[in-house]
């Protein structure tokens, strides 16, 4: 039984004439706590990435529904990457780490989830929102 969560990512300083609107995504399962939310998307993320590797293009192009499917997730790319295959352990120990390091931050509507153990407070229409830190030096 698959679960559709819609998300929003966010990164301070960042100006936009408009908010992005939310990006579906469907998981397997319905994650109950925060550590199973970061978890399933990046899941998610890794396959999508290896799926990218095994298209096998040699020369890729875009067409306008991927164009503006990518700009409303706020990055338009050819989705060319050049290292190995992505892997899922390495992936979730580097989701959980930054988020035990503060590199992002989870909100579910107006309340932040600030840890991984911490259950998801599901109502309607929620919308979950990842905002990433950026570190400042000097």
């Amino acid at each position: 039984m698959s679960f559709t969560i819609y998300v929003r990512m966010k990164k301070p300083g960042r100006r936009m004439s408009k908010e992005l609107p939310p990006v579906p995504f469907v998981l397997d399962e319905r994650p109950e706590t925060v550590r199973e939310l970061l978890l399933e998307l990046t899941k998610l993320g890794v396959k999508d990435y290896n799926e990218r590797t095994d298209e096998g293009q040699l020369l890729p192009f875009l067409t306008r529904e991927e164009i503006a499917g990518q700009a409303l997730r706020g990055k338009v790319s050819f989705g060319v990457h050049y290292g190995g295959k992505a892997s899922f352990k390495e992936a979730a120990e580097n989701t959980i780490q930054c988020f035990e390091d503060g590199i992002y931050r989870v909100f579910a509507g107006d309340e932040e989830l600030t840890g991984l153990e911490d259950a998801i407070p599901y109502r309607e229409d929620l919308v979950f929102t990842f905002v990433r830190l950026t570190m400042l030096s000097g």
